[in-house]
């Protein structure tokens, strides 16, 4: 839920329809306390540089995270760059319609909010953008979107991803660059080792590890040749992890798993991921940190983490989604189910604990990937449905089908760089993604 202010940017000058405007103003107060998801937390007018520096110094004193600026009657032009200068994050700029009985203009509220864009836009500030009466569904879906947008935005900016380890070997297509992660996202990224979670691992107190396996058991998955000493371990795994997270305050996390955290502790992390990702925390096997990004994402959003997946085959209008087993459980078929979760060993090296599962078939998901190539950072998005897919692997298996000539896209992607992960989110989210995109000077593939 975000923290919204409401800014009404007035005018000095008499002019238009004051009656109007004193309509809409209250009308916008209204639907913007009454906007499902999100919070009113400071209302404020402005109509000079003084009143306007007073008015964001308010919102900063209130916590808001995303301001709707509106001019129910066309307000002063020359105010936009300073606006954009003083709040130095991403605002929506709400347009409301003229008065329809009026024989004359009585706004210019989308002039007035279309000057503000276009100044806004060519001195590089960010901006959102809502049009529409105040009350009316279609305009309260479209400040949803937009205020979750600019919130996601500006959450995105004071950011801390960590990184345990590198990248898998060999992956050089997902290595992170502090520097270009600051520029372009204001992100900060904390770094560690493999190590220092084996040591994490080792400090988490018994007891908390049978109260974490008891948790674990309640939640009804079989186990495939996985004991309790078994999950004792993963329960470490889980708890050190969790510990990492809290201790330097992340808000996504990319880990390399292997090759040493299965020969440092005798099991893979995966299950831990898919707990965590369950409880709503982006997690990236194989030091993915720009995928670990696409999670976090989809999380200021307001849709969750998602999962990272290997784009494992496809035909002309399907792909096979697959990795070793850390998909969330919310996203696979139910507990209890055949095809459901269940705790098992890695098919490869035979240790635990990963999670085998088959992704819900019949629902719709987003596929989404960040990735930096030539100096810059592009975006993929794609809407899809879930099937069942041709046969059922160890790990976590699924199948999309798109509208879409898969052959000639897969090309299109990897002509530009696009590593084999894919972040996969539940529900149609391809407008939001690419609205975030937009606002992060992403460019969209």
């Amino acid at each position: 839920m975000a923290k919204i202010g409401l800014l009404v940017m007035g005018r000095k000058r008499p002019g238009f329809d004051p009656e109007w405007g004193t309509h809409i103003e209250t009308l916008a107060h209204s639907a913007l306390a009454a906007l499902e998801g999100h919070s009113l937390v400071s209302v404020t007018r402005a109509n000079d540089d003084a009143s306007l520096q007073a008015a964001l110094a308010g919102f900063r004193e209130a916590g808001v995270e995303a301001p709707v600026v509106l001019q129910p009657t066309m307000s002063d032009g020359r105010l936009a760059p300073r606006l954009g200068q003083l709040w130095g994050g991403a605002l929506v700029l709400w347009a409301t319609p003229e008065k329809p009985d009026s024989p004359k203009v009585s706004s210019c509220s989308l002039v007035g909010t279309h000057v503000f864009a276009a100044n806004l836009r060519q001195l590089q500030y960010p901006f959102e953008l809502a049009c529409g009466m105040p009350g009316e569904a279609a305009s309260a879906q479209e400040l949803r979107a937009a205020i979750q947008t600019a919130f996601a935005f500006n959450t995105l900016h004071r950011a801390k991803a960590g990184l345990i380890g590198y990248h898998a070997p060999g992956f050089i297509d997902m290595h992170a660059e502090p520097s270009a992660l600051s520029s372009q996202f204001g992100i900060q990224l904390f770094h560690t080792g493999v190590q220092d979670l084996s040591d994490r691992m080792g400090a988490v107190p018994d007891a908390d590890v049978r109260t974490d396996v008891e948790t674990t058991l309640a939640c009804g998955f079989p186990l495939e040749g996985v004991s309790f000493e078994d999950l004792k371990t993963a329960s470490r795994s889980y708890l050190a992890i969790k510990n990492l997270v809290e201790e330097e305050c992340l808000d996504a996390l990319a880990i390399r798993e292997w090759p040493e955290i299965p020969n440092l502790t005798g099991q893979w992390p995966y299950l831990s991921i898919s707990r965590l990702l369950d409880a709503g925390l982006p997690v990236a096997c194989e030091g993915d940190v720009d995928g670990a990004l696409t999670s976090l994402m989809g999380c200021l959003l307001g849709f969750g983490p998602g999962y990272l997946t290997d784009w494992l085959e496809h035909d002309e209008q399907t792909i096979t989604l697959w990795h070793g087993g850390c998909a969330p459980f919310s996203m696979c078929e139910p507990v209890g189910t055949p095809q459901g979760p269940r705790i098992g060993r890695h098919f490869n090296s035979d240790k635990p604990a990963v999670v085998n599962a088959l992704l819900a078939s019949g629902r719709p998901v987003t596929l989404c990937r960040i990735w930096r190539c030539d100096n810059a950072y592009h975006m993929m998005t794609q809407e899809a449905e879930t099937i069942a897919p041709a046969r059922t692997l160890a790990g976590t298996t699924g199948a999309v089908r798109l509208m879409r000539n898969v052959h000639a896209w897969f090309r299109a992607l990897l002509f530009a760089g696009m590593p084999h992960h894919l972040s996969v989110f539940p529900g149609h989210r391809a407008d939001l993604l690419q609205r975030l995109g937009r606002l992060l000077r992403i460019e969209i593939v």
